[in-house]
């Protein structure tokens, strides 16, 4: 090494020069500065947002003895509801997954008048109150409605049946996969597409060996939002659903029920099977979507 090299290499870069960002000692790249006082303000936010309540939940259901808990989550009227609102809202999740796709890939790959119009309306659950959207759907659907005084006379009652439940969230839940899945679409890359077709593929085969296996994962993420976003559901299904015990009543609906009757143990007891319940299906969800992912050669 020449002594001008040596020199120039103990100055160091120079000014103005880009310096290489340092490694930590794995050589990995630190991406972020300070990592463990994020991690800490990190784990401190979900701690108060979501470890605490949650931890309050369970403490306040084990003040139950066990006869006591299962008196209160097994009795007919709240099994009834729990049928009704996991059964409404994974089919109204399935409903949404459907047209969801649909909705989304006509926005990215279609150009028409009117389209910011509808990409605006795709959002309307989102800004609107829920109790307006109950409201709005029973005035709608009701036997003296403006939709509901023509299909009553034909037997198919909507409104104050368990039928206006999934439809209130199926309307609530729309915008979770539409959103997920159109920003996939749009990075998926058309010239597969193109290939696929110049080698024969049929369309049906294109979609199914090319553009789904692309957006399964956020198709999964999206059915996931949406079931989760029904799961929880109240103002917009309590104005349309009826609230009859064990037609159309839903487990929210139960637990406001025992909360005014100040019976907070029971009302936690149910809370919490709705929970562990909820947190197995995501879960489930979650290992379908790793397995896509691997299946797909995603990391």
């Amino acid at each position: 090494m020449s002594a001008t090299t040596s020199t120039a290499a103990l100055a160091g870069p120079a000014p103005g020069a880009a310096v290489p960002p340092r490694k930590n000692g794995k050589g990995r790249r630190r991406v972020l500065p300070g990592f463990n006082i994020t991690l800490g303000y990190t784990l401190l936010y979900l701690s108060l947002i979501v470890l605490i309540p949650l931890a309050a939940l369970f403490a306040k259901t084990l003040t139950l003895s066990w006869p006591q808990f299962w008196e209160a989550v097994s009795s007919p009227r709240v099994v009834a509801s729990y049928k009704l609102t996991f059964g409404a809202s994974f089919f109204a999740a399935v409903v949404n997954t459907v047209f969801g796709l649909l909705v989304a890939w006509v926005l990215v790959r279609y150009e028409f008048f009117g389209k910011k119009i509808v990409d605006a309306l795709v959002d309307l659950p989102f800004a609107l109150p829920t109790a307006v959207a109950g409201i709005s759907l029973t005035a709608l659907l009701a036997g003296n409605g403006w939709v509901g005084q023509y299909l009553e006379p034909l037997g198919i009652k909507l409104a104050f049946t368990p039928n206006g439940v999934v439809i209130a969230l199926i309307f609530i839940g729309l915008p979770f996969v539409v959103r997920t899945v159109q920003p996939v679409l749009e990075d998926t890359e058309k010239e597969l597409e193109e290939a696929a077709m110049c080698l024969g593929a049929t369309r049906l085969q294109t979609f199914t060996k090319v553009i789904f296996p692309a957006i399964a994962p956020a198709l999964l993420t999206g059915f996931a939002m949406a079931f989760a976003r029904a799961v929880g559901e109240y103002g917009s299904v309590i104005f349309i659903a009826g609230n009859m015990p064990m037609v159309s009543e839903i487990t929210p609906l139960i637990i406001i029920g025992k909360l005014e009757q100040y019976d907070y143990a029971g009302a936690t007891a149910v809370a919490t099977v709705m929970l562990l319940i909820s947190f197995v299906l995501l879960l489930v969800i979650n290992g379908l979507q790793a397995w896509q992912r691997k299946r797909s050669g995603g990391v």
